[in-house]
């Protein structure tokens, strides 16, 4: 059975229930993070929880939980699901309160912890995705600043409506300039020679925990990593595209568009820099002790 945590409560999923006026459900006034656990441990722990407060103090939420409480909790959530490997989804939303967008109206967050199987990624490992590049726009810094992993996800939803009904894995958002930026759940990489190229922040992205940690072992690699502005027709002269994010690690673009990346197949440089990823990780979670 899942084990849910709410307010610090173990429930079972059946009975795992927030209040209809939670203004999470209500207007997406929430902030979360995914993380990854391997060996019972959960990878860059701090990094996410450090993102989740600097996106919490954008919209004034208060997180009432410490680091360490939080940090306890979400490994608790992992044990009492009876797992080792695990995928795992922390809300904080701004908790039950009248109909009305005032914050004021909440006196009390509501903090939510889920744990399931990480999904299987052999595939997408071996054979790569398809993407496609969105006429959905990645929302305006000034409207909804990037740093913000808020539940008011309708942006990326219509990008992966999109791209379901366009038969694409995937979609690419442009910036709202034309530049490229990131996809409905992943930040992007793209590579040229042996030279790899990356959206800066300053486009507009959410800078993501597996971005940060992949940048440092292409560094380590001795491999140049340049981040800026990119337009969509560099990706079309890149020998090998790969997405990142803390579910599924680093996964291979080997479609663009309907044009083919590369050679078709995930490229050597992918595997070079997923794999020096998955060493960073190990050596992570070997060293790490709780917050």
């Amino acid at each position: 059975m899942n084990v849910v945590c709410i307010d610090g409560d173990f429930v079972g999923a059946e009975a795992a229930k927030i209040s209809v006026w939670d203004h999470g459900f209500l207007y997406g006034d929430a902030v979360f993070e995914t993380m990854r656990a391997y060996g019972g441990r959960v990878f860059a722990l701090e990094e996410h929880l450090k993102r989740l407060r600097q996106g919490a103090e954008i919209l004034r939420l208060q997180i009432p939980q410490s680091d360490a409480e939080l940090g306890a909790l979400l490994h608790e959530t992992v044990k009492r699901n009876d797992l080792a490997d695990a995928y795992l989804r922390l809300t904080c939303s701004r908790g039950p309160g009248p109909i009305g967008i005032d914050p004021a109206l909440c006196s009390r967050p509501t903090l939510v912890i889920m744990a399931k199987p990480p999904a299987a990624a052999e595939k997408l490992y071996s054979e790569g995705v398809s993407l496609g590049i969105c006429p959905v726009r990645r929302n305006h810094p000034l409207a909804l600043p990037p740093a913000v992993k808020s539940a008011n996800f309708l942006n990326n939803i219509l990008a992966k409506i999109w791209a379901k009904e366009a038969g694409y894995t995937e979609a690419l958002l442009l910036s709202q300039e034309g530049w490229v930026s990131e996809t409905t759940v992943s930040n992007i990489f793209f590579v040229r020679g042996n030279h790899v190229f990356t959206p800066a922040a300053e486009v507009g992205i959410l800078q993501g925990v597996t971005r940060k940690y992949v940048a440092e072992v292409i560094k380590a690699l001795q491999l140049p990593l340049t981040e800026g502005r990119f337009k969509p027709d560099e990706l079309f002269k890149a020998s090998e595209i790969f997405l990142t994010n803390s579910g599924s690690e680093v996964i291979p673009v080997t479609a663009l568009d309907g044009r083919t990346v590369g050679k078709g197949v995930p490229g050597e440089l992918t595997k070079q820099i997923h794999s020096a990823l998955r060493q960073a990780i190990g050596d992570y979670c070997s060293n790490s002790g709780d917050i």
